[in-house]
């Protein structure tokens, strides 16, 4: 069911006059960029790096500049927006109502006799304030300032210097004019760079000494390379995490130093990489000691700690595997459940790897508040224990989803979910989580007035069983390691629909593994995926998809097989065969006037065989993996990208046990399971999307998309729920969702789906007023059969030549960030549609009379 559709309406004309007034506005204003600058005083219009005279572009560079420009100077068709809605704010907004109202006493009178004491307050009240959102919205002009200009100078000559370029000068000269504009121009000459030459180990403990060669083989300083600092500090950071790695748990990164010598070098730095001793500090006095490797003595895992029972006494111990188990209660779980996630062992060096991957693991149970990981030393010798705390999360915990919603089906409907989630259900860290939707709609079509108000209802279950492990016969420690985190899931569930489209009940179970190689990948394997639908109310059809049925009508009027004013309407709907099958069947065995070149008849066909696969009954058995590598390293990253990739087969199981016990096929040669023909096939999707920051809160955003599903075996065509589909808010957002392609053509129907698709986008994000955000789009991209039993040309993939039926659509957005999610309006414009003739496919609907207007939730990727 498809919820909050919303579509708003506005005319070309009346669109037409606001985008004039805007542009007359923004021609007016941008003249009078400098209305609040002083006598004196220039505004900043550009600022432009030139590096050996060569423009610089790149932002980081840019970025150290103190005075930027104001925001949209050079960029939203160069104008600063923000800097004309402050302009528009009045400095002296106090004297100008006190001059203009307040101090005309008879001008007060005559306003509080008309509007009231208290209305007039408000009236001079809601002026300063807006006066105040003016300035809080805009942006003050940025004056040069001389003082800014020299420290970005000296900025830039410690960049450079730290890039190697140890005796490069800076200067800059300001191009003021006469209408308070001024441009600032900085020259860098880099001059020679230092190369490093050699590096020379001073390490003060003998067992850090003893390492070092083990150390330094992955070292970042390279002989021959330009001097670097962002190197030497990541050189730092590399050899204290190896450290602290490798045992030597009170080692830190201030430890490590480095000095280096350029005198008489010729251009050449000799390094001194020094490692100092342990530094010791007590009340009244220093001392130094070597560093030493600490070994793990002993793990305790306190299993209930809180604050509750902080001042119980433990009850219950368990050894498990050299871990020693504590609980104020009886233990609830199983020893192993929680041993297994701890990486921490007795006899091991110390680890910050292994600390961290406890951490983890243990967060990821979702068993735990905060768990806390402690080192003690131990007196007398070089060892630590490590105490972990843990405190259980409540066992059981209920959730409620009341919803009220309208929909393109409904006038208006209810929906009420609930779950339940167990906690530990069997001692091993798993999780049960049970939950159910009711759901009732009065439907939009209702036409019998005794039938009840609510004709439309849905109900559906859902059992959910995670392991916190890989729930399989055979050990797979070697193969995916604990340290990924792996976990199995179990999944069950059911729905049943009433007056929703063909009125569908699905059973569904999933069973998968799901584990995280590194913190930027996640992979996943559907080992079994199982979905049966089944259509109740096939009868319904042609009451669904009226396009279909709109088409066959027409048809059966023109060859004169019913009257001009007659229909192959059948308002009980509930025999067997409908006038519109009825006339279907007539047609394709020859019983009318159409013969099978006709285009009509094909029209026909082509109907019945999309009637035939959407209406059947459904099995699909499959296998899948996913795999997912997402960069983003959190959600204020606008530089990153993200790959994913997935492989379906699907059939090839009950293919084999079919043929294998001998199973017979049906009259249209498949196997059948359960009296329903299984689906097999192959699926493959790629999608990739790419983040460049610009700068200044622009983001350039990428994607590209590419999927195919193949039948084969069991299958001439793919299930309409595994199929493609083109256009919506999240698609080529100048075509609405299902209504693009196949291909060229010109299909009526409500649904347009295949089994190829592509799709490219490319979007510019920018920032506006505030929260407010622009963008402007383009998106490419159509959907194609191929190897499967449509054989219309217009509709089929044959070869690259297909490709000059992509569709392209272009627009722009406003978007308002809330901060925890981005509501999105996008106006979609066809720029090239196949579907039209081919002298006609670009521009011919450019307009906001014919465009395509989406709301959506977040970004569109």
């Amino acid at each position: 069911m498809q919820k909050f559709t919303l579509i708003p309406v506005t005319t070309y004309k009346s669109l037409y006059r606001y985008m004039l007034l805007l542009l007359c506005i923004l021609m007016v204003s941008s003249c009078n960029v400098v209305k609040r600058v002083k006598a004196g005083d220039h505004l900043i219009t550009s600022n432009e790096i030139l590096e050996d005279s060569i423009h610089v572009s790149d932002e980081r560079i840019n970025n150290i500049i103190s005075q930027k420009v104001n925001s949209g100077m050079r960029k939203f068709l160069g104008f600063p927006l923000k800097l004309h809605v402050y302009n528009l704010a009045r400095p002296n907004i106090d004297s100008i109502i006190n001059a203009n109202v307040l101090s005309d006493s008879t001008k007060v009178k005559r306003r509080i006799a008309l509007l009231s004491k208290k209305q007039f307050d408000k009236q001079i009240e809601s002026r300063r304030d807006f006066n105040a959102w003016l300035k809080r919205t805009g942006e003050a002009p940025v004056i040069y300032n001389e003082d800014q200009t020299i420290k970005t100078s000296k900025n830039l000559r410690k960049y450079y210097y730290s890039k190697g370029w140890f005796n490069n000068e800076v200067t800059y000269n300001v191009e003021k004019d006469s209408t308070k504009l001024a441009k600032v121009i900085y020259n860098v000459t880099k001059k020679k760079p230092y190369i490093l030459d050699s590096l020379k180990p001073s390490i003060s403990s003998p067992a850090i000494d003893s390492i070092y060669k083990k150390l330094i083989k992955a070292t970042l300083l390279k002989k021959g390379e330009q001097y670097d600092e962002q190197n030497y500090e990541n050189e730092r950071e590399r050899i204290n995490t190896y450290l602290r790695n490798a045992g030597f748990y009170y080692f830190g990164q201030d430890y490590v130093r480095f000095e280096m010598d350029t005198i008489d070098t010729n251009h050449k730095i000799n390094t001194d990489l020094i490692i100092a001793n342990r530094t010791i500090r007590g009340d009244d006095s220093t001392t130094t000691t070597p560093f030493k490797i600490y070994k793990i003595k002993e793990v305790n895992i306190f299993t209930d700690d809180n604050f509750e029972n902080r001042f119980r006494a433990i009850s219950d111990t368990t050894v498990h595997k050299g871990f020693t188990l504590y609980s104020k209660d009886k233990l609830k779980f199983r020893p192993k459940a929680l041993t297994d996630a701890v990486f921490i062992n007795a006899g091991d060096n110390y680890s910050d790897l292994a600390r961290s991957r406890t951490s983890r693991y243990l967060n990821d149970l979702q068993m735990f508040r905060y768990p806390n990981i402690d080192f003690i030393e131990n007196e007398n010798d070089t060892t630590l224990t490590a105490n972990i705390f843990l405190e259980p999360k409540k066992k059981y915990a209920l959730s409620f989803d009341p919803e009220i919603n309208t929909s393109n089906i409904q006038t208006i409907g209810f929906s009420f979910g609930t779950g339940l989630k167990i906690r530990n259900v069997f001692r091993g860290a798993e999780s049960l989580e049970i939950s159910g939707i009711a759901a009732i709609g009065a439907s939009k079509t209702r036409n019998v007035l005794e039938d009840s108000f609510f004709d439309i209802n849905e109900f559906g279950g859902n059992i959910r069983l995670t392991i916190p492990r890989l729930f399989s016969p055979f050990n797979t420690d070697k193969i995916i390691p604990k340290y990924m985190s792996p976990n199995t899931i179990i999944n069950l569930s059911a729905t049943s629909q009433q007056n929703i489209g063909l009125d569908k009940q699905a059973l569904s179970g999933i069973f998968s593994y799901n584990w995280f190689p590194s913190s930027t990948v996640t992979n996943s394997v559907d080992l079994f995926n199982i979905n049966y639908v089944k259509n109740l109310n096939t009868s319904n059809y042609f009451g669904v998809y009226t396009n279909s049925f709109s088409s066959l009508n027409s048809i059966a009027r023109d060859i004169g097989y019913i009257d001009s004013d007659a229909s192959l309407y059948d308002e009980s709907l509930t025999n067997q065969y409908s006038p519109a099958d009825i006339f279907i069947n007539d047609v394709l065995s020859g019983n009318t006037s159409l013969t099978s070149s006709d285009d009509d008849y094909l029209s026909v066909n082509n109907i019945e065989e999309r009637k035939e696969r959407l209406t059947e009954n459904n099995l699909i058995f499959s296998t899948s993996f996913d795999y997912k590598k997402d960069k983003r390293k959190n959600i204020f990253d606008n530089d990153f990208s993200v790959i994913k990739w997935r492989i379906e087969l699907a059939g090839n199981l009950l293919s084999s046990i079919s043929s294998v016990t001998g199973n017979t096929k049906n009259d249209a040669g498949n196997y059948e399971v359960f009296g329903v023909a299984f689906s097999q096939y192959i699926k493959t999707e790629v999608d990739y999307v790419k983040y460049v920051d610009l700068g200044s809160k622009n983001v350039l955003a990428f994607r590209s998309y590419a999927g195919i599903a193949i039948p084969y075996g069991n299958s001439n065509s793919i299930p309409f729920a595994e199929s493609f589909f083109a256009g919506g808010p999240n698609d080529n957002r100048a075509w609405t969702a299902y209504n693009l392609g196949p291909g060229s053509s010109q299909t009526t129907n409500e649904f347009n789906e295949a089994n190829f698709k592509i799709h490219l986008s490319a979007e510019q994000r920018f920032s506006l007023l505030g929260s407010f955000q622009g963008a402007i789009f383009i998106d490419a991209g159509n959907i194609w059969n191929v190897l499967d039993n449509v054989t219309e040309d217009a509709a089929t993939f044959t070869n690259f030549n297909s490709l000059k039926d992509i569709a392209v659509g272009s627009g722009f957005g406003i978007r308002y960030d809330f901060d925890f999610f981005v509501l999105r309006f996008d106006t979609g414009f066809k720029t090239y549609d196949p579907s039209l003739d081919q002298n006609k496919r670009w521009f011919r609907d450019y307009n906001f009379r014919n465009a395509v207007y989406n709301i959506g939730i977040n970004y569109p990727f």
